[in-house]
């Protein structure tokens, strides 16, 4: 297993400090999942936080994007040693340099991406009214500026480090992008949904049909696809569940749905890194309900990992 703890792209402090409220839970559930998994941190540059903000439009870009490449260098050489990368991170920009990563592992190979979120993380420098790097990793995958949605003029080092980001090439095709519970979204990026019809399955849609068959449904859109990453940020659940995440959003997922989509996903051999983003026990107004609940979904998941491939 890995940890991603860069929180440098979100508004909110904390997330960060996920992992540690993951293995709380696992105590209080004497659960000897963290025994039985050793962790590899990625060293993080989250004293960087505390850097005056030079680059509005992209706060920390700069840090973010050296995060881009530490994430990809690791991410590579685990899939490259014939291991699966699960992986607990903090915020989500650390999606970006995962996607990354498996590019870079696989170069010629087509990526699908299973984003499971509230949030469609499609703003850009040029688009973002705030400036926070989380919302900007897909972006940054199918190489999107969405100039046609632009506020933001953007220059010098943001622009360098926003280039950096996105590579020298397009690294999924917005075909092979699938949402799962996407419901919190801007005019910027309805605007690039709509434009390349990115398919959203919603949460009544996985209300009716099951976590399951929506899971197979995503692998038949998916089948032309030679790996799949699945990034799952807690706040695709529904904001009673996922009170310990920065941006909760009402009308989620309940716990089961994302239990049985995740270990079906998990099942199909294509997938080859599943992402857990966003636990942020800092506010968390229940204790530590979302780290118990995400430790329960990541020990199922693991589970069945565990089954087909070496963690």
């Amino acid at each position: 297993m890995l940890t991603s703890l860069s929180e440098l792209g979100a508004g909110t402090r904390g997330a960060s400090m996920g992992f540690e409220a993951l293995k709380v839970a696992a105590f209080n559930a004497e659960s000897k999942f963290f025994t039985r998994h050793p962790i590899e941190t990625i060293p993080t540059l989250n004293e960087r936080l505390f850097d005056e903000i030079n680059t509005p439009n992209g706060k920390r870009i700069i840090p973010i994007a050296e995060m881009y490449d530490r994430i990809s260098e690791k991410v590579a050489g685990v899939l490259l040693n014939n291991e699966f990368p699960l992986i607990i991170g903090a915020d989500h920009s650390v999606a970006g340099g995962t996607i990354a990563g498996i590019k870079k592992a696989y170069p010629n190979e087509r990526l699908g991406v299973v984003w499971i979120d509230a949030h469609a993380d499609l703003h850009s420098p040029y688009t973002t009214p705030s400036g926070n790097v989380h919302g900007m990793p897909l972006a940054t995958a199918i190489s999107e500026n969405n100039e046609d949605c632009q506020i933001n003029e953007i220059k010098g080092e943001t622009l360098e480090a926003w280039k950096k980001m996105k590579g020298p090439s397009q690294r999924i095709r917005t075909e092979d992008l699938i949402f799962v519970a996407v419901r919190d979204t801007e005019e910027p990026e309805d605007h690039i949904i709509k434009k390349y019809g990115i398919k959203n399955f919603r949460v009544g849609e996985v209300h009716n049909k099951g976590g399951r068959p929506i899971a197979r449904e995503i692998m038949d859109q998916l089948r032309d696809c030679d790996r799949i990453y699945v990034s799952f940020d807690v706040d695709s659940l529904d904001a009673t569940i996922s009170k310990g995440t920065g941006t909760p959003v009402h009308n989620g997922l309940w716990e089961s749905e994302v239990a049985d989509l995740l270990t079906e996903l998990a099942t199909n051999g294509k997938v080859c890194c599943i992402e857990f983003v966003e636990i942020n026990p800092c506010l968390d107004t229940k204790g530590n309900v979302m780290a118990d609940t995400a430790l329960q979904l990541l020990e199922q998941t693991a589970e069945v990992i565990e089954k087909r491939i070496k963690l």
